[in-house]
């Protein structure tokens, strides 16, 4: 008995080490990616927080709506904050039972932006044990991918939810390449989960091109399965993946159905409008305007700084050394402390974009696996990455290959919907080190003869070197180096009685496509010996591999300091609390009516600062109210008083002298709500439009009557003495009293949502108007009367029951297909 207890025993051991090392691997990958992450923002180690522009305005746009929470401990959808009211759908919302928020929070444990560097890598990894790499490759892999230039610098202007967006897009194709190796359990699963997950980031920008990548690696599966004749085992994959994907999507029903109503009103819907400000006749689309989706587009050119960082000149500004042309020439006038002032930040960008942060750079060495990938890898895995890569390259050239732009956002659904072309390159960011990757793996492999690993590392060196020298040649070849802001230096030439300033900077940005250029021949030949040397086993795998990632780290993350770096980092108080109140804003605050801030000491519509403080007819967001951008457009931006009065703008804030707001009362705001003595009829939104160049909004109110569901009449009997006033505002609820002898019509200073805002007349639902283009309106009957008005979202209830329904089919699909495997198992044994 002794010696089977000590059998028994030995085997228990035996066991727990087997399985200790099944899950080692594991644990060292998610500790290097938490130190990875912590090291490279080691800031936040120190408690300090990351800078972000959007996000400091979003702080300001956000913050009635974080009040409204801590006060009710419920969710407004609305708030009354910015561009004079809007739903809060897409700017900070939590919806009914939404669990997924509850993963994603955990799996985002590290500060940020660590926590999302982190889900890169994490992501990433999963990506690469899908596709069966090992795991010290899977780390490069994942390494390669999170360091990503473009993944870094999103952070800086506060693109978070891009980033988040990003991170699971690897997870997802995880899920997906699981059930096409018919690990149809496991694939659901994940495929459902990460689907849901990459919903609730809420970017659906960025879903909407990884939607793009799926469908690539779809029709590369289909293909094969009609070569092999093994279509059925196509659609029950297909249909597998497809049900995975519905219920990512229905998890996120609430967020999803919020979205797709507002967007009908956003800017990204149709327009009812035909005319333009200046009165010429408008194109009329279902999406945005091909100029502004083609805004920032990618030069053909420009492509080649996706492995050579500084080819046309890095980001829009640069800081350039002593050692450079501008140094010198500015120098020679103005001295040292002159030619610091103008190369801290020097105008190197010579491309066509009006901003870049910085180039969108993957890396050369990674780039070069990528090539390398390209001749050792066979099959349905490289078609698809290399296909997909080509795929995101041409169509983020934009207005630069208008053929092919063009028909996208005519003719495939959604496209129109999107700005910002060029980062459709997030499709080359995770498919370019994917293949790179694969192509390391297949090195490494036995099943490959060494002859052959040698004849493809001499194509890729030598294609890939051939590319880097041959985009050097083309931009001598064809480009003059000049940019579209080299105005100011010819500006400074001409206010100090300089010569040879814009000389300086193109010659500097010659100089730094040649530095770079070379920079990135180095690290490819580096890489190319490195591999070489372990053909002719002078070093190990394990040593090739090393060898490998601090090249592949060091390329990446010297490039990346140079944009994101503890620079950009302030303490935690000064990020979480960014605006402190002007004077101006302390003297607007003492007065306790509602009312709106209108501050023209910017632009108000990229503004989410006075929204900290104030009810402001401004704000900063990308999807305003289409109706509300349109009034601004053709009335606000041409001070119209009138209208300014009717959103009830009782004070402005106006710069002095020295640039300092100052607030100036405006005792014409027409109020919270009044009674008109006249209802203009109209038939179209441009009718409706052009009356408000004239309308005395104080008497009269216009209304498309095209709009109005019923035909009503607008008689009004003149009533003196009829009063109506502002009882109580909350974000979601207003209560007004009214009074009058007679029926009136009334106008209340806060923009119309039909899907959400109901009107009660003393608690009885009655209906109200679009007027004024964006203001409500409605009949008063005689008498006394208490009028409210309710923010009461339908969607939210329903999505709400489709979310729990989907996690409900998630959980019993997977419990009833792994009873049903079991099942089987035990048949077959």
């Amino acid at each position: 008995m002794l010696f089977l207890s000590t059998i028994k025993d030995n085997l228990n051991v035996y066991m727990k080490y087997l399985k200790l090392k099944k899950i080692l691997p594991y644990s060292i990958a998610v500790a290097i990616f938490v130190f990875a992450s912590l090291a490279y923002f080691y800031p936040v180690l120190k408690g300090q927080k990351i800078a972000q522009s959007d996000i400091t305005q979003f702080r300001g746009m956000v913050k009635e709506i974080n009040d409204f929470r801590a006060d009710k401990n419920t969710e407004p959808y609305w708030t009354g904050a910015s561009f004079s009211g809007m739903p809060a759908y897409q700017i900070s919302a939590y919806y009914p039972y939404d669990f997924v928020r509850t993963l994603d929070r955990t799996l985002r444990f590290l500060p940020r932006p660590a926590d999302y560097t982190f889900l890169y890598f994490l992501s990433f990894f999963v990506l690469m044990m899908a596709l069966k790499v090992k795991w010290r490759l899977a780390i490069l892999g994942a390494l390669s991918f999170g360091f990503s230039t473009y993944l870094i610098i999103i952070f800086v202007p506060g693109h978070n939810s891009k980033a988040h967006a990003i991170a699971y897009m690897p997870l997802v194709l995880a899920g997906v390449l699981w059930v096409f190796q018919k690990k149809y359990v496991l694939g659901f699963i994940v495929t459902g989960l990460a689907m849901a997950l990459e919903i609730y980031t809420n970017h659906i920008q960025m879903t909407y091109y990884l939607g793009f990548c799926l469908l690539i690696l779809g029709i590369v599966e289909l293909i094969n399965a009609i070569k092999e004749n093994i279509l059925p085992v196509f659609i029950k994959q297909a249909a597998v993946i497809l049900a995975a994907v519905i219920l990512g999507f229905g998890a996120n029903a609430s967020r999803l159905m919020a979205m797709k109503e507002y967007a009908d009103f956003s800017t990204r819907g149709k327009s009812e409008l035909t005319i333009n400000p200046n009165g010429t006749k408008k194109e009329v689309t279902k999406g945005l305007d091909k100029a502004y989706i083609t805004q920032f587009s990618y030069a053909k050119l420009e492509t080649f700084n996706l492995f050579i960082p500084g080819f046309m000149g890095g980001g829009t500004v640069e800081e350039l050394g002593k050692n450079s042309n501008l140094y010198e020439v500015i120098e020679t006038k103005l001295g040292k402390k002159g030619a610091d002032y103008f190369t801290e930040q020097a105008l190197t960008y010579w491309g066509d974009q009006t901003i870049v942060e910085a180039p969108a750079y993957i890396g050369a060495v990674v780039f070069f696996l990528f090539f390398l990938g390209m001749f050792l890898v066979k099959g349905r895995l490289k078609q698809w990455l290399v296909a997909a890569t080509v795929f995101s390259i041409l169509l983020s050239w934009g207005r630069n290959f208008e053929g092919l732009t063009y028909f996208f956002i005519d003719y495939v659904p959604l496209y129109n919907k999107f700005r910002a072309v060029s980062s459709i390159q997030v499709i080359a960011e995770l498919c370019v080190p994917i293949l790179g990757i694969l192509g390391l793996k297949a090195f490494f492999s036995s099943n490959i003869t060494s002859k052959e690993k040698t004849e493809s590392l001499k194509k890729a060196v030598l294609i890939f070197g051939g590319l880097i020298v041959a985009g050097f040649l083309l931009a001598h070849s064809f480009s003059t180096f000049e940019g579209i802001r080299d105005a100011t230096y010819l500006n400074i030439e001409k206010e100090y009685s300089m010569t040879g300033v814009l000389d300086a900077i193109i010659a500097d940005r010659k100089s730094m496509l040649l530095i770079d250029t070379l920079r990135s021949l180095a690290l490819v030949l580096v890489s190319g010996g490195i591999l070489w040397f372990f053909l002719k086993n002078k070093l190990n795998k394990q040593f090739t591999i090393i060898g490998l990632a601090v090249f592949m780290l060091f390329d990446l993350i010297s490039v990346n300091k140079k944009y994101v770096n503890e620079s950009d980092f302030k303490a935690a108080k000064k990020v979480e609390k960014p605006f402190t109140a002007s004077s101006a804003d302390k003297l607007i605050l003492k007065d306790k009516t509602h009312f709106r801030v209108a501050n023209f000491a910017g632009d108000p519509m990229q503004d989410g600062s006075t929204s900290y403080f104030h009810q402001s007819i401004g704000g900063y967001h990308a999807a305003k109210m289409g109706r509300y951008q349109e009034l601004f457009d053709h009335q606000i931006a041409k001070n119209n008083m009138e209208v300014l009065n009717m959103l009830n703008t009782k004070y402005f804030l106006i710069p002095d002298k020295n640039g300092e707001p100052q607030a100036q009362q405006n005792t014409d705001a027409n109020g919270n709500a009044w009674f008109v003595e006249t209802v203009k009829v109209v038939n179209s939104a441009n009718e409706e439009m052009q009356s408000l160049d004239s309308l005395p909004t104080k008497t009269t109110a216009v209304i498309d009557i095209s709009g109005v569901q019923n035909k009503t009449t607008f008689n009004i009997l003149k009533d003196s003495m009829a009063t109506i006033k502002l009882l109580k505002y909350d974000v979601t609820e207003l209560t007004y009293q009214s009074k009058a002898t007679k029926e009136q019509f009334a106008v209340f200073s806060e923009i119309y949502y039909k899907d959400g805002w109901n009107a009660y007349v003393d608690g009885e639902l009655t209906p109200h108007f679009r007027v004024n283009y964006v203001l409500r309106g409605m009949k008063v009957p005689a008498g006394e009367h208490t009028i409210e008005f309710k923010f009461e979202p339908e969607v939210i209830q329903k999505g709400g029951f489709i979310s729990l329904t989907s996690y409900g089919l998630l959980l019993l699909i997977t419990i009833g297909w792994l009873f049903y495997d079991k099942k089987k198992k035990k048949k077959r044994a």
